[in-house]
């Protein structure tokens, strides 16, 4: 029987022990796509405890509690810090199967040196033990970045966002990892919501364009995009239902967007088209830059209207969407080819019923811009576990180009959300040695490690131009 999480946890084979132990183990992490907080990095946060930091904005865990049927008290409510860690004690004894079982316990004993196994039993002594360290200093937000050796990190940020917390943080040269901004736009594609004519206004301050058409937006955002450029900024990320495919003339455009800003209800078709012309514009801007453009799509937030009226977005209630058509994808990405407007890009879908269709249209516009320039991005959110991982690195192999996988990343919230980086390389050694083992792949140990340091590190350095901070 194998022992649960030592040394060797997941890694099955001696070929997967030698590539994690020799090439992958030591890797630094290049987080590229994350939520984390800059202004929360710059003043180097404190915690009291662990549930602080380890519940505080989880929906993970949650969304876990709330399917043991734990009392919304212990989740968000109003409960002690030390009740709600309980809780999630009892919850995760019990959690088999789950990765936050794993990505839990790789967390205690990464950071806190706590090599016990949490549940019910041992919850008190977890508890007193971890909330020790946190009297240490060096356990701060920085802290536990460094621990990690982060070399690093990309946040997701508004165009309106002011970017100060990049620049002291840029000017501090006591931490040394890179924090840079991600131009994150959603608020002014979303032409559809209630607070879209407000953000507009804000935009329209922030940039000192008087935003009363498109052609006006466009001019903004290209403002702003300069700002971001200059502060280190080199990809985007955008919040898509789906990719849409959605062609109109700029009369039209043009006139969706007067109809918007004269308070008029939008029907879906207005807000297609509005959206692909968009997304049209911004990669072309992305395409003339040298900017990254990332597409997450195929999640329906806010299933549970009743919870997010109390608790609002982002609080466990989203799910995979099945509507996530690959002919619209695909037709998106070949009018910006045809348009010389196609910039690196990488596609996510929640739906793992995407993996294949996502490789194949990736196949159909690579060139030699760059190695992957169209990436299959990291099994993402409800399918980032054992699994979905295996699945997504199998279908990119099958189908593409495993070799220049750009890896993971932790598009999280929390500073201890780094040993996801471990867990993906632990499982990603996994394949490789099971590959090589069942004589699918040869024994050739320089190629390999090669292709395992490329995947849990170089690829991506390279692929978004990153230099580690000095």
């Amino acid at each position: 029987m194998q022992a649960f999480m030592d040394k060797d946890f997941l890694l099955s084979t001696q070929t997967a022990r030698t590539l994690f132990h020799n090439y992958a183990e030591s890797c630094p992490i290049i987080d590229y796509h994350c939520h984390l907080n800059p202004r929360e990095i710059w003043e180097d946060v404190r915690f009291d405890n662990i549930t602080q930091v380890w519940l505080g904005g989880d929906h993970y865990k949650w969304r876990l509690m709330r399917c043991a049927g734990v009392d919304e008290k212990y989740i968000t409510g109003d409960a002690s810090d030390h009740d709600k860690f309980i809780k999630w004690a009892e919850v995760l004894g019990k959690g088999i199967g789950n990765p936050l079982y794993h990505w839990s316990h790789l967390e205690l004993q990464r950071f806190f040196g706590w090599n016990g196994v949490l549940s019910s039993k041992t919850a008190e002594e977890c508890w007193n033990f971890v909330n020790e360290k946190f009297k240490d200093p060096s356990f701060s937000a920085r802290g536990l970045i460094q621990r990690s050796n982060v070399e690093i990190i990309c946040t997701t940020d508004d165009p309106v966002d002011s970017l100060e917390y990049h620049e002291k943080l840029a000017a501090d040269d006591s931490f040394k990892t890179a924090v840079l901004p991600a131009w994150r736009p959603d608020k002014a594609m979303n032409i559809e919501k209630p607070t879209w004519a407000d953000y507009i206004a804000r935009l329209s301050e922030v940039s000192g364009v008087k935003i009363a058409s498109f052609a006006d937006l466009k001019k903004a955002l290209c403002i702003r995009m300069d700002f971001f450029a200059a502060h280190g900024c080199s990809l985007s990320d955008h919040a898509l239902g789906y990719v849409m495919y959605a062609p109109a003339s700029e009369e039209e455009v043009e006139a969706i967007f007067a109809k918007r800003l004269r308070g008029e209800e939008m029907d879906e078709q207005d807000q297609a088209r509005f959206r692909y012309a968009f997304m049209c514009f911004v990669a072309g801007q992305y395409k003339e830059r040298g900017w990254t453009m990332q597409l997450h799509y195929g999640c329906r937030r806010d299933n549970n209207l009743t919870m997010f009226g109390k608790l609002g977005p982002d609080t466990g209630y989203d799910c995979i969407d099945t509507y996530t058509p690959s002919s619209q994808t695909a037709a998106f990405l070949g009018a910006l080819e045809a348009a010389g407007s196609l910039p690196k890009t990488i596609l996510y879908s929640l739906n793992p019923a995407d993996n294949q269709a996502i490789d194949t249209i990736c196949g159909c516009f690579q060139n030699s811009e760059a190695v992957g320039k169209i990436q299959h991005g990291s099994a993402w959110w409800f399918n980032d576990h054992f699994q979905g991982m295996t699945d997504q690195m199998t279908s990119l192999a099958n189908l593409g180009y495993l070799a220049g996988f750009i890896g993971m990343l932790t598009d999280s919230r929390s500073f201890l959300s780094y040993p996801r980086h471990e867990y993906f390389r632990r499982i990603l050694c996994r394949l490789l040695g099971e590959w090589v083992e069942d004589g699918r792949y040869p024994a050739d140990e320089e190629l390999l490690g090669e292709i395992t340091r490329g995947i849990s590190y170089e690829n991506a350095k390279a692929y978004f131009g990153f230099k580690a901070k000095d």
